[in-house]
């Protein structure tokens, strides 16, 4: 029986818990096994069942199991509500402390010329 059919029952558990991103290969009898689960519930339920197959202290298995709160997500997006005199340019200095930075709103804004902008326009600051 290979590593891998031995923790088989804790690969099907992680999936039956809502686990995503599984990966398992078997090296040099070593079963290397990461996963992310949605709560600590699950991760606590996941390592109870490797205890149970390979005993406190496996040496048969390295377990990486994450848990959506370990996974950084996405930086959340800022707006800004253009006012009279401001420039890309000048909004870009403002967010990120360089002005020749002002493609990044305009590419993330689909402005095609930077030079016009207009009072009240809503811009997404990546």
């Amino acid at each position: 029986m290979s590593v891998q059919d031995r923790y088989a029952s804790v690969i099907s558990m992680i999936n039956q818990l809502g686990g995503r991103d599984v990966n398992a290969v078997e090296e040099n009898g070593v079963l290397k096994l990461s996963a992310t689960v949605p709560t600590p519930t699950e991760k606590i339920s996941v390592w109870n069942e490797i205890k149970r197959i390979g005993g406190e202290n496996p040496v048969d298995i390295q377990a990486d199991i994450k848990m959506d709160s370990d996974v950084p997500s996405a930086p959340a997006m800022k707006t800004y509500t253009v006012k009279s005199g401001d420039t890309l340019s000048k909004i870009a200095k403002e967010f990120y402390g360089n002005a020749n930075d002002y493609m990044k709103i305009a590419s993330a804004n689909g402005i095609s010329n930077p030079d016009l902008i207009k009072v009240g326009q809503e811009l997404v600051i990546p």
